[in-house]
């Protein structure tokens, strides 16, 4: 009866809704200690992915359905004593006993919105189709609130899904940039709560496939606690927190994309000095807090505007991301300076996304004549100098 639930059990839960499946509670002597399986999407085709931990190391494979279901089998009778399955459509769970008996148990989730939340996703979908798809939960937004256990968007949360969409989107842009091949090396610098952090985790690995590892790093030790216990629980095996300065972290030799959200002032020079430094392919940037060339700007000719305190803290603002954007494409980057919608600090602030494409701008007599103009000298100007 046991065999024929778990049969049951596969024919319900396999399909693109899957969120994961874990292997654990290891009985045969293969040496494999967990395994892990996801749907992910390759060639615009539906496969099932299985992370195989042996030792230190993991190995993958992707299956399509018909040959997960052989794979679960052999696995339950072979390798491990229980396995786990989660869904929006439910959970379930397999314990194998020693003489090879088969306890299954399903438990099934009615994913229907109600009608007053149907009517309200139906009109947002309308406008716009979203990554992170309404209708299906995500562990780590229903954790932050954003998400109801079922899927549903909270209203009062709305804005904060947008703008982990919006964020994704930038992301989906510069995919081609990331190797599918081989695992890519993503640093978060000034992490903070990392609800976006998690998000690219989930979109990159678990919705694309990408074989990465997610360091993120913050000061805050009370942070980066809880983001690792937090990355622990939703089995983000390749996510990891450390505590940590932006200008003195050598954790590691070589970087893919250097993420950088809301490093403060200076901080952010510093992390684009690091992502220029290891020759990453992409750089992401949400700046704030710029207030070096608010204090430096200085020029008669343009006296009668800055004497105004709020006008010049915005030009200063606007002169900072431009600069760091050209200097940028004087090292080899094609930059752009993108509206992005963050609702922790201002209505609309901007991203700076830089992608490595190896002719370096040749600017350099330009921005000086304004840096001159303007009497500055940005920090990561100054660091460039003295790396030469």
């Amino acid at each position: 009866m046991g065999r024929e639930t778990l049969e049951s059990m596969l024919d319900f839960f396999v399909n693109e809704h899957l969120q994961q499946m874990i292997f654990s509670n290891p009985a045969g002597k293969d040496g494999l200690s967990k395994v892990r399986v996801r749907p992910v999407v390759l060639k615009k085709e539906l496969r099932f992915q299985a992370e195989e931990q042996k030792g230190n190391q993991a190995f993958h494979r992707n299956l399509q359905k018909e040959e997960l279901g052989e794979y679960v089998k052999r696995l339950l009778r072979e390798s491990f004593r229980q396995m786990e399955l989660y869904s929006p459509l439910g959970s379930g769970t397999v314990l194998v006993g020693k003489k090879g008996t088969m306890t299954v148990k399903i438990k099934k989730k009615n994913p229907q919105l109600s009608t007053k939340d149907r009517l309200f996703v139906l009109s947002h979908n309308r406008q716009k189709r979203y990554v992170l798809k309404e209708g299906f939960p995500v562990p780590f937004l229903v954790d932050l609130g954003v998400m109801t256990e079922e899927g549903s968007v909270v209203r009062a949360r709305y804005d904060k899904f947008r703008q982990i969409n919006r964020f994704l989107e930038f992301i989906e842009d510069v995919l081609p940039k990331l190797d599918k091949d081989r695992e890519n090396t993503i640093i978060d610098f000034g992490c903070g709560k990392s609800y976006l952090t998690f998000a690219m985790y989930h979109y990159l690995n678990r919705i694309k496939g990408y074989p990465i590892q997610v360091i993120g790093l913050d000061l805050k030790k009370d942070v980066i606690s809880r983001c690792s216990l937090l990355a622990e629980k939703y089995g983000y095996d390749h996510l990891h927190f450390y505590q940590g300065d932006i200008a003195d972290y050598e954790g590691v030799n070589q970087v893919d994309m250097v993420v950088t959200l809301h490093a403060c002032d200076t901080a952010t020079d510093y992390a684009l000095f690091k992502a220029i430094g290891w020759n990453a392919k992409v750089i992401l940037s949400v700046p704030c807090c710029q207030h070096e060339l608010n204090q430096q700007i200085e020029n008669p000719l343009m006296k009668p505007v800055l004497q105004y305190g709020v006008i010049k803290e915005r030009m200063a603002a606007l002169y900072t991301d431009s600069l760091r954007a050209e200097l940028l494409e004087g090292q080899g980057y094609r930059t752009q300076i993108l509206e992005f919608i963050d609702m922790e600090h201002t209505p609309k602030n901007l991203l700076i996304r830089a992608v490595k494409e190896g002719k370096r701008k040749d600017n350099q007599k330009e921005l000086k004549k304004l840096m001159e103009f303007l009497q500055v000298k940005p920090t990561l100007q100054r660091l460039l100098e003295e790396a030469r």
